[in-house]
């Protein structure tokens, strides 16, 4: 993988009204960097961190699948006015590594390690630190918090599959699964890869709910989508093989969760449906948030509720 130099520029963005001119004068202040950091010898991860001029707190945002970092631009630049912004690409998406399987199994509870290591190279505070994870990466998280319970101040999960419930995942979702279904499934994505990215975020909404996507994350998705030898599709296959066993250890060892957890999922999430969250929140004793005409990527259709959740678990 070819390791770009740094890129360092002055983030700004237009700012509400209600906002202050000072509050303005610090987004502009604040700056935002893209570059590589080596997690092991097998894995290098591609990650951006906007800093605040007067960091209040740290957010640490983790995309789902097909999404790399990029998705998160917008919503950090505004969030840094008063926090420093981390996000990076997992292993098999965006620019970071995609070694070989019997190298790394791109597993749920291995992407909780890669986690792990992460924040503490990158030397975040923990004790200040919210975690904000969508789609594939919630379950990475709540299984790193089983055995590291002060990992964040509070991670922020939704749309996600903490469960083995596939009444409740969309079909082809539930073929990943295991075979014999796992292998055609798979193909057939990466057949229909164009189709994936110009549609993935608008499947279950009306015409008039859906959005397009920003054309720097469209154009870093399409452009991210294969890397040495390994497309996405095929580390999102790799996950979903070994899914079904982490999701069970979850479940098992729920009552081992200790760090605060706040569930959001959107209304109209045709992948996976709220009543997985209902359920999660339910079993975990959390606060679950649905959010009105909201699907699988909430951060993507009404990033301004997603500014607010963040916002709302520093107080």
């Amino acid at each position: 993988m070819s390791k770009d130099k740094t890129v360092s520029a002055a983030s700004v963005a237009a700012t509400p009204s209600s906002h202050t001119a000072e509050a303005f004068a610090s987004t502009q202040a604040a700056q935002d960097a893209v570059d590589f950091i080596e997690i092991d010898e097998v894995l290098t991860l591609r990650r951006t961190i906007v800093r605040a001029p007067a960091p209040k707190g740290t957010v640490l945002f983790l995309h789902g699948f097909p999404e790399t970092l990029m998705v998160w631009k917008g919503i950090a630049t505004t969030l840094a006015r008063d926090y420093d912004v981390h996000a990076f690409d997992w292993p098999g998406y965006g620019q970071s590594s995609r070694p070989i399987l019997a190298r790394f199994s791109y597993a749920p509870r291995d992407y909780a390690q890669v986690l792990k290591a992460y924040i503490e190279r990158a030397g975040i505070d923990r004790s200040n630190l919210v975690i904000y994870s969508t789609d594939i990466a919630a379950l990475p998280v709540l299984l790193l918090a089983l055995d590291e319970p002060t990992i964040a101040r509070q991670i922020i999960v939704g749309d996600f599959a903490p469960f083995d419930r596939p009444q409740y995942m969309w079909e082809n979702l539930q073929n990943l699964k295991a075979e014999p279904t796992a292998s055609p499934t798979r193909a057939y994505m990466n057949k229909t890869s164009d189709e994936i990215l110009q549609n993935v975020h608008r499947r279950g909404l009306s015409r008039a709910e859906q959005f397009d996507l920003p054309a720097h994350v469209q154009q870093d998705m399409t452009r991210s989508w294969s890397l040495d030898g390994m497309t996405s599709a095929d580390a999102f296959a790799h996950y979903y093989a070994n899914f079904t066993r982490d999701q069970h250890y979850l479940e098992a060892n729920l009552t081992r969760l200790k760090t605060p957890v706040k569930v959001i999922w959107g209304e109209k999430d045709l992948y996976i449906t709220s009543e997985m969250g209902t359920e999660f929140a339910g079993k975990i004793g959390a606060k679950l948030d649905v959010l009105p005409g909201i699907g699988h990527f909430p951060h993507l259709q009404s990033p301004e509720q997603t500014v607010e959740e963040i916002r709302a678990s520093f107080r």
